[in-house]
């Protein structure tokens, strides 16, 4: 989805109302049901029913906005409470209808100022924080009273959940930088198109993760947008994955190849191997070294592991390919690289399998790592190439260091597919995926809870799944991160994001079931 510059998004309103016919107030009313639905969502999926949400709002469309999904969440029984950050008197036009539907529905309305000048905030209940202070029109620091505002928004976010509508009050649209003070959210619901500033390096400070709501836009109107960013969403991603057929089978799906492990880190492959069967794939094969080989059966039954010789440190040797009589032709996609270990023996083979392999390869951890400075063999492989290096391995890999990447996500992740003609996946906040001659995009799922060790082999393993039964592999990629991030958000708000670990993003029963149905609908 094509992100847009905050003067693009206020034309294209423009247009809508006036050459559609779509009153401002319905947008209006479209833009907050989609945050009250957002909000929903996190009540539900939290299995707090009798949470509080605590609307913070101004006076212009945002705080119209937070009017709408107050009353709709009223209406839909949840408790709610509304406080002003601006004098009634200046709520005008489309805001102050929506402003007299919420006060005439019995929403609680309160003033921000009162209350924190005269009280401390406490609620007996968990409270989900909405921010609709500001918008997309703001010029110069943000100060006075809308800082107030902000900064109590950020008190109540140490310990709650904070939703942004639009983008967090305070964050320049276009750029994602802070004007003063900025609201720090957990989740940004915003209207129409993703605005740029929300997947630039700087808003991922603020942003958290973004979801953005269908306001009625007509297709017309965006399809000549140029932009130089796009977001991976779910609506975009649901369309890469078809229907099943009933008289499908196992050898539908692809047969999947995971190569990696060591003694000691049976634990990395045995669950790239597990997110490939959560995949969808239909049939998942692991080489790993004869050491580790009875472990990973034992955590991954449905996978036929094969036990391959060792070198002398317990990894895996680079003859396996030799003892494969069958070649890799039999397989749809090959993943090279958890648990591996930079052994000699494994540079041999990860050279040994790119110039070898038709079929696409995915290139994770050590498999990455034993490439540094020789990105030749990358440029000559024969087959599509997947690399997922988080942003030590991309230093290692492209000679620069770990801050320039992180200060220049975008442009390192570019520059490396535009060099090599690989697919990058450069991982961490809004992970970013460039193919060449491509637009760069920008995956806004997931959180903090998931910087914690197996969540990348997990995602490998997700990914060379999809990219044995779809037809690109860039879209492949795009899926995997996108439903990686959004099983482990709903992973921190069933349990904690302290607490999260990679087997809860791979849990049979709640997370990625519970994505795909969301994104394929069966």
């Amino acid at each position: 989805m094509k992100a847009v510059l905050s003067e693009q998004m206020r034309e294209l309103d423009r247009r809508t109302i006036e050459e559609h016919g779509i009153p401002g107030e319905v947008l209006m009313e479209t833009a907050g049901v989609g945050v009250a639905e957002s909000v929903l969502e996190m009540i539900t999926a939290s299995e707090t029913p009798n949470c509080k949400v605590l609307a913070v709002a101004g006076h212009g469309n945002n705080g119209g906005d937070a009017f709408v999904a107050a009353r709709v969440l009223n209406e839909r029984g949840i408790d709610v409470e509304v406080m002003l950050c601006s004098d009634e008197s200046r709520i005008q036009g489309d805001a102050r209808l929506h402003f007299e539907r919420m006060r005439d529905a019995g929403v609680n309305i309160s003033n921000i100022e009162y209350r924190i000048s005269n009280i401390e905030y406490r609620s007996g209940k968990r409270v989900i924080v909405l921010d609709g202070v500001l918008g997309t029109g703001i010029e110069g620091e943000v100060r006075g009273a809308v800082a107030d505002a902000i900064g109590f928004i950020n008190e109540l976010g140490e310990k709650n959940p904070v939703v942004a509508i639009d983008v967090p009050s305070g964050m320049n649209a276009d750029t994602g930088e802070a004007q003063g003070v900025v609201v720090v959210a957990d989740r940004t619901v915003t209207m129409g198109l993703p605005k740029l500033g929300l997947l630039r390096q700087a808003g991922s400070e603020f942003a958290g993760s973004v979801e953005v709501v269908d306001i009625g836009i007509p297709e017309e109107l965006t399809e000549g947008l140029e932009s130089d960013l796009e977001l991976i969403d779910g609506v975009e991603v649901s369309d890469y994955f078809e229907r099943r057929g009933a008289s499908t089978h196992k050898g539908t799906f692809g047969h999947v190849l995971v190569i990696g492990g060591a003694k000691g880190y049976a634990g990395a492959i045995a669950m790239a191997a597990m997110g490939a069967l959560r995949s969808g794939a239909g049939l998942v094969t692991a080489f790993v070294p004869e050491g580790i080989a009875g472990s990973v059966e034992v955590v991954a039954p449905e996978v036929m592991v094969h036990p391959a010789g060792e070198t002398e440190t317990g990894s895996i040797s680079a003859g396996v390919l030799d003892a494969w009589s069958k070649g890799l032709d039999e397989f749809d996609a090959i993943l090279v690289g958890p648990g591996m270990t930079a052994h000699a023996d494994t540079g041999l083979l990860v050279r040994r399998v790119i110039a070898e392999s038709k079929v696409p390869v995915i290139l994770d951890a050590d498999a990455l790592n034993v490439l540094s400075g020789d990105l030749d063999v990358l440029t000559e492989a024969n087959c599509e190439i997947v690399v997922t290096p988080h942003p030590g391995e991309m230093a290692r890999l492209t000679g620069v260091s770990t801050g320039d990447v992180q200060s220049a996500r975008v442009n390192c992740a570019v520059e490396l597919a535009e060099r090599t003609g690989v697919i990058v996946v450069l991982k961490g906040v809004g992970t970013v995926v460039a193919g060449k001659g491509r637009v760069p995009k920008v995956n806004k799922t997931g959180n903090p809870g998931m910087g914690t060790g197996g969540m990348g082999d997990v995602l490998a393993g997700l990914m060379v799944g999809f990219a044995a039964d779809m037809s690109s592999l860039h879209d492949a990629a795009s899926a995997s991160v996108y439903i990686h991030g959004r099983a482990g958000d709903l992973a921190a708000l069933s349990g904690s994001q302290a607490t999260l670990v990679a087997g809860d993003v791979l849990d049979v029963l709640v997370e990625l079931p519970a994505v795909f149905r969301d994104v394929c609908g069966r």
